[in-house]
């Protein structure tokens, strides 16, 4: 059963209009549609909200929507994108010292400016290294 069709057994079930649950919930009867008819799905709030009222657990809420469950769960590669432990975090601090602490001139402003650059945008820039090479190795 997806989450839109549990939320509208649910209110049912209490006897509430979508208009009751709506001024319950602090939200629009719209908005309330949009969740009973798998148009739009509440925030996590709201969804803690839902489960307080219906006296379910947000496990059993959920957990038979499958759709729903993909939509919320956590992408792990976005998550070590923005982690401390990453390849393009360690290349970063590599470069920041070397550019603070080896004399070049100039370039060592250039040096340390590339390895915070380097630390923030690690994963854009291996995508834009290998874009070119692939675009060399067909020329």
């Amino acid at each position: 059963m997806e989450l839109g069709e549990q939320l509208q057994k649910l209110r049912e079930q209490k006897n509430m209009s979508r208009e009751e649950l709506a001024q319950e919930m602090n939200v629009s009867r719209q908005a309330v549609y949009k969740w009973e008819n798998n148009k739009g799905y509440p925030d996590i709030e709201n969804l803690i909200k839902l489960s307080d009222l219906y006296e379910i657990t947000l496990d059993e809420l959920i957990k038979n929507d499958r759709t729903f469950q993909k939509k919320i769960s956590i992408d792990e590669d976005k998550k070590k994108e923005n982690d401390l432990t990453g390849p393009g975090f360690y290349i970063g601090i590599i470069f920041v010292c070397f550019g603070l602490f080896i004399d070049l001139g100039s370039y060592s402003i250039g040096i340390t400016i590339l390895g915070f650059l380097t630390m923030a945008f690690y994963e854009d820039l291996k995508k834009i290294f290998w874009n070119v090479k692939k675009d060399f190795n067909e020329q």
